[in-house]
Formats: C-alpha cells, structure tokens, sequence
C-alpha cells in the first residue's frame, strides 16, 4: 500500500517547508542495525501468519499502542505492511494519525495475534 496522499504536493505555501528547512543540516534518519532489519523482516512475516489466520474470522488489523502520543492506533493489514516496508527501505516509522472511528472490536494486538497463531499452529 502506498503512503496516504500529501494534502500539500505541489503547494508553493506547503507549511511543511519551514519544518523542512530545520532538518536540512542534520540526518534524520539512521539506517537500521543489521538486528533491526532482521526484526522487522521477521514481523513482515509474522504479519502474514496473522492476516492468513484472523482475517478470515473478521480481523481487519492490528491495535498498537502508540508511545509518542499514548494513543492506540488501528492499523489495517496493508497499512501495517506498508509502514514496516517503508521503516526497511528509509529506517523511519511514517508520519500517523489516528484511524477514523475505526471498531477496536474488528482489531487485535500484536500479542493476541502471536498467541492466536501459536495455539493455531501447534494444534
């Protein structure tokens, strides 16, 4: 899935350009260890496990807990699949805002889904 469209391209009055100019002299972004990419690329895998499983019963994604904001945000199985290619390809977590009104009942954690395909694949 493709990052959400930027409301601003191709303004000349993009208020994100001063953020921009902040950033110029310093790297913000590191790429990842040689660990954290085999962590993500093992979560891109246990993302699929999850999807094959749940989704069939209703699940639409995963509910994470959000530590920069203390939020949970509710992620759709192809969103969540984006944000952990794009953190593999640039080493950064996109930019998030919250779902819109999204059912938590239609969402699972990361650690229920884990135990859901544990149980599942060991019975």
């Amino acid at each position: 899935m493709d990052a959400p469209l930027d409301p601003f391209a191709g303004d000349p009055d993009d208020p994100s350009r001063e953020l921009a100019a902040l950033d110029d002299d310093e790297d913000v972004t590191t790429p990842l260890s040689p660990d954290e990419r085999e962590g993500v690329l093992g979560d891109l895998e246990d993302l699929e496990v999850f999807q094959a499983l749940l989704a069939p019963r209703g699940v639409k994604g995963l509910v994470v807990d959000c530590l920069d904001c203390g939020e949970p945000h509710f992620f759709a199985w192809d969103l969540l699949r984006g944000n952990l290619r794009h953190l593999l390809d640039v080493g950064t977590t996109r930019v998030h805002e919250p779902a819109w009104a999204p059912d938590a009942s239609e969402y699972v954690s990361w650690d229920y889904a884990r135990g859901f395909s544990d149980a599942s694949l060991e019975g």
